[in-house]
């Protein structure tokens, strides 16, 4: 009776207050925000899904006043003052108008009454995104909202409560008159925890341990062990991996290998073991090279942003203008996987017009464009930055120091007592007096070459080198060992550079190059110019004022040395050693080099005189060939002038610097990562073509978001640099509601199965509903109070009663709720194809647990006949390091793997945040023929023999134990038994890999 009181009293407040603004309405004009505040909801929700746009059903628009009044294909509409007139008001009151759901009294009620009142208008246009209707979400859509802790829900059975999470779960169980499945037995406890956790089936003494620890906090410590375990992050970087669309290959025509793609998936594997908080987590793959320009690892994590396909003939063989759209692909890939990853938005669907389904404008899309516009693929030399070079330098520069100290005395004593005048100059072998001019960025050649010079021109190529080239044919046989040139450049910063050097055929001296590599040092070229040789010298600096002396050269021992104005520059390297150069059949090469990656820009200068010696000259006769006075002393005069004493320590200095030289000379770290370049100015791309410049936009965010402000506070040419840092700052806001949301989601996702939203990358409209929303914005909360760790976050999940239920099926539970979204048992999983293949090896006894490093490549890379395209030929290759965990096999995206294919492993050139889980003759067929697997079934025998020799029985349970982690039943014993006197161990190893229990986990 209460209630019924209640619910009347609740009708007659509605109908009141539709009376009173019936009232109201009739009375007085309708006010702004009387339209805003009721009005436009309506029309947003009932009518503009279908009467508004670019192509309004009807041709009427109702979301302008403008339009409004226009009318559509039958004419005006609205009449202000006058419903009886106004069309639409005869189809909202006949119910013709909305056709499915006409609208409710009260409603009608307010049309009229605004349409009486003269319907003034309001905020013009109304916004479409205002509400949420039907066919789309708008700004009051739930995963928009603030996350807010809510209440622990009441239960009846406290009992079965492990932590609160639980709460949630069975409130909702009761709810539908549910009740939890019992706790899974220890056995299948261990067994899921190490899949789910390591990826790995556990080993039968972790088992025999865990069974043997009766303490009441045995499973806790099970937990934390296998948290702490380095194959922990193995496991869980490879379900990133999966979301960020991670390869090592570029994909497309060409679809070229990188080799150092791979140091981003170490980031990712140290990131989840070192528990990164997943805020900073998210920044350094964002702006990782501008938020710790210093640091190789930060600089590493930005591969996310670049682990996608590169279009590698789109971006440099097309015209210019299809290269501006092939720009446009690759920054919506970036968008739509930074959107879905951290936001579970698909932003990147508004690139041409505003979002269909999510409020998201399209103006916002080329926002987050502008933030991310100077991001570029490419590959970054790490090693200056590596703590261990810049110790090594430290310590050289403090030897060099000490050493010069020590010589200096002596060598200013010897240099005063000395009034020899220098050794004679040998005559060079070939010299010439000329003008070879350089091509500058605008096309322009300088200089003009003079005496028997063949000039070559546009479009030449020898070895490399493009633009204008001068050759000079040698009219004798000669083995070269040094080589000089004087030579002036201008643009002594930009990359590219010239270069002189000889050539017989495709063999090349070593020559002189400048900017090569190194913009603005000196550098010789070597081995056909596949790469140059830095001999670690200061900038130059002097080249752009007046001409500058520059030799190389070559001793017996294979040392090379460079000169600069007859001073020594740098340090010497060893190369692979010079050749005969036969006459009439070779010639000097005077020309251009190709300036920097992508770049190809080259420096305004000219060489004005080169020579050639057959032997390799001194340092003191190379100055006295420049025309410089020296200071030269050589180490044997030094060496007399010295005490035993000195001599020593002299020799003990020499000894370290060479080894701190050694120890410079094999660091090397590379990576793919993010190669930034200043932007230009952002613009709305009309229907996102190129060619249609709109609007200029600054980087920003979408405003949507709840709690966190959409405007950078950026100008349109803001650097580079503060485009990434304020997405960073903008997406891992503590009061982003999606940044948490999303991440606790594809946590549980990973743990159950499904997660509580369904679509981890869509918490859009087009994605599922949460089954439990309460629980997720529990989470979200805990996540954020908690420091955003990951493993606080795992560590609740797996210690819950939720997730340590038993996977028995429940007749009953099921007829309600047949996808188990409730969770009323934890449902049983298929291994995915890498844990497959790992679990076989380890049970073999095969597995490498090694970490970090470049991966195994299962397959040949060739380019194919006639092109520069890579091709991958799967192998079937064996050993060590070929059984490490499938994490690190090399991901080339034409690089499949048959095993792996048939089981649903995905393609890396897309976002994959839900695996298919399929059941095809395929699978049965390659784990019954699969190389692989009928390799690690005579593994896993041989392992059994070696371990049980002699005893069937025991091979029998010690395999049970390795595979299943329990021991036979007598019936399966039996069984085993007789397979393997009839075929043979090996046959039952097989038989095992391709068992449900083997390739599923309760």
């Amino acid at each position: 009776m209460q209630h019924t009181v209640i619910h009347w009293l609740a009708a007659q407040f509605v109908l009141m207050a539709a009376l009173h603004t019936m009232a109201r309405a009739q009375k007085d004009p309708a006010t702004p925000q009387d339209f805003d505040h009721s009005i436009a909801p309506l029309l947003v929700t009932r009518c503009l899904d279908c009467h508004s746009g670019v192509k309004p059903k009807g041709g009427l628009d109702l979301a302008s006043r403008r339009a409004a009044l226009a009318g559509g294909k039958s004419g005006p509409v609205l009449v202000p003052g006058k419903p009886s007139e106004s069309l639409l008001w005869e189809y909202i009151e006949s119910d013709k108008m909305p056709p499915k759901k006409p609208l409710p009294p009260a409603e009608k009620a307010l049309v009229k009454a605004w349409i009486v009142s003269g319907a003034g208008w309001g905020s013009d246009r109304i916004d479409p995104f205002r509400a949420t209707t039907e066919k789309r979400a708008g700004y009051d859509w739930w995963a928009l909202q603030l996350v807010r802790r809510p209440s622990l829900p009441l239960v009846q059975n406290v009992r079965w409560i492990n932590n609160p999470l639980d709460a949630f779960v069975l409130s909702k169980l009761e709810a539908k008159g549910l009740t939890p499945s019992p706790e899974a037995a220890r056995l299948v406890q261990i067994r899921r925890l190490s899949f789910d956790l390591l990826g790995l089936p556990p080993v039968p003494d972790d088992v025999a341990n865990y069974l043997a620890d009766t303490s009441p906090n045995a499973y806790a410590k099970l937990v934390e062990r296998f948290l702490s375990s380095p194959q922990y992050g193995v496991h869980w970087a490879r379900h990133w991996l999966d979301v960020v669309r991670f390869g090592e290959s570029n994909g497309f025509e060409y679809d070229e290998f990188r080799p150092s793609a791979w140091p981003y998936r170490d980031w990712v594997v140290r990131a989840f073991n070192q528990d990164l908080p997943y805020d900073a987590f998210a920044r350094l793959q964002l702006a990782g090279d501008v938020l710790a320009p210093n640091e190789p690892d930060a600089i590493e994590a930005t591969g996310f942003l670049v682990a996608g396909p590169y279009d590698t003939v789109g971006q440099t063989q097309q015209s210019s203008a299809m290269r501006q759209v092939v720009r446009q692909d690759e920054l919506e890939d970036m968008i739509g996987t930074v959107g879905q990853t951290f936001l579970g938005l698909t932003v990147n669907c508004a690139r041409c017009h505003d979002h269909k389904f999510d409020p998201v404008r399209q103006v916002e899309y080329h926002r987050l464009a502008a933030a991310l516009d100077g991001v570029h693929h490419g590959e970054r030399d790490l090693t200056p930055l590596l703590k261990e070079v810049i110790d090594a330098k430290l310590r050289l520069a403090e030897l060099k120091t000490e050493l010069a100290v020590m010589e200096e005395p002596v060598r200013r004593q010897i240099l005063a007592q000395s009034k020899a005048s220098p050794e004679p100059v040998t005559p060079p072998i070939a010299s010439w007096d000329f003008r070879v001019g350089y091509q500058d960025r605008t096309g322009n050649l300088h200089g003009t070459p003079h005496g028997d010079v063949r000039l070559v021109r546009d479009g030449a190529k020898i070895d490399g080198a493009t633009g204008y080239i001068a050759t000079v044919p040698l009219d004798r046989n000669l083995k070269a060992k040094t080589l000089e040139v004087w030579v002036q450049l201008d643009n002594l910063r930009q990359g590219g550079g010239g270069a002189i050097s000889i050539q017989s055929g495709g063999t090349i001296f070593d020559a002189v190059v400048f900017a090569e590599m190194e913009a603005g040092h000196w550098m010789a070229g070597s081995d056909n110019f596949s790469r140059t040789k830095s001999f670690r010298g200061p900038v130059e600096r002097e080249a752009g004022f007046r001409p500058v002396h520059f030799a190389i050269s070559y001793e017996e021992d294979g040392t090379i040395t460079g000169y600069r104005n007859g001073r020594t520059y740098g340090e010497p390297y060893k190369s692979a050693g010079i050749r005969l150069f036969k006459a009439g059949e070779s010639e000097v090469v005077f020309g251009l080099r190709h300036g920097q990656a992508g770049g190809n820009r080259m420096l305004a200068g000219v060489i004005q005189r080169a020579q050639l010696y057959d032997r390799a000259l001194s340092p003191v006769e190379i100055a006295a060939s420049a025309g410089a006075a020296t200071d030269y002393v050589s180490e044997d005069e030094i060496a007399s002038r010295m005490t035993p004493e000195q001599s020593t320590h002299r020799q003990s200095l020499q000894a370290e610097i060479n080894a701190q030289n050694s120890r410079l000379a094999v660091q090397s770290r590379k990576a793919y990562a993010v190669c930034p370049r200043q932007p230009e100015i952002g613009h709305l791309l009309v229907r996102g073509n190129p060619q249609q410049l709109g609007e200029t936009v600054t980087a920003a965010g979408v405003a949507a978001l709840v709690g966190v402000k959409a405007e950078f506070g950026l100008a349109p040419n803001a650097p580079e640099a503060e485009r990434r840092k304020r997405l960073a700052a903008w997406i891992a806001h503590p009061r982003n509601p999606l940044f948490a949301r999303v991440m606790v989601n594809r946590l549980w996702h990973y743990h159950f199965g499904t997660g509580l939203v369904e679509t981890p990358n869509d918490f859009g409209f087009n994605g599922s509903r949460p089954s439990h929303p309460e629980l997720l914005d529990w989470l979200a909360s805990e996540f954020v109070e908690r420091g955003w760790s990951v493993k606080h976050l795992q560590r609740l999940i797996v210690l819950s009663a939720t997730y340590r239920q038993s996977s028995r099926s429940n007749p009953a539970a099921a007829a309600i709720d047949a996808g188990d979204r409730l969770l009323w048992r934890k449902s049983p999983l298929r291994l995915e194809a890498e844990m497959m293949r790992d679990a076989m090896l380890s049970v073999a006894g095969q597995l490498s647990l090694r970490l970090n490093g470049p991966g195994f490549q299962d397959f040949n890379v060739a380019c194919a006949p006639g092109t520069t395209a890579f091709l991958f030929t799967p192998t079937d290759s064996e050993g060590e390091a070929y059984n490490r965990r499938t994490l690190y096999r090399a991901w080339a995206r034409g690089g499949r793997n048959r095993l792996l294919d048939a089981f649903d492993c995905p393609d890396p050139s897309a976002t994959t945040p839900k695996r298919a889980v399929t059941t095809t003759p395929l699978q049965a067929l390659a784990m019954f023929n699969n190389s692989l697997v009928l390799r690690m079934a005579d593994r896993f025998a041989e392992r059994l023999k070696s371990e049980m020799p002699e005893d069937i029985d025991r091979q029998i349970r010690r395999a049970y134990w390795l595979a299943y982690g329990r021991a036979p039943k007598e019936s399966e014993a039996v069984l085993a038994k007789s397979a393997i006197q009839k075929h043979g161990l090996a046959v039952l190893a097989r038989a095992i890999f391709n068992s449900n229990e083997f390739l599923y986990v309760d």
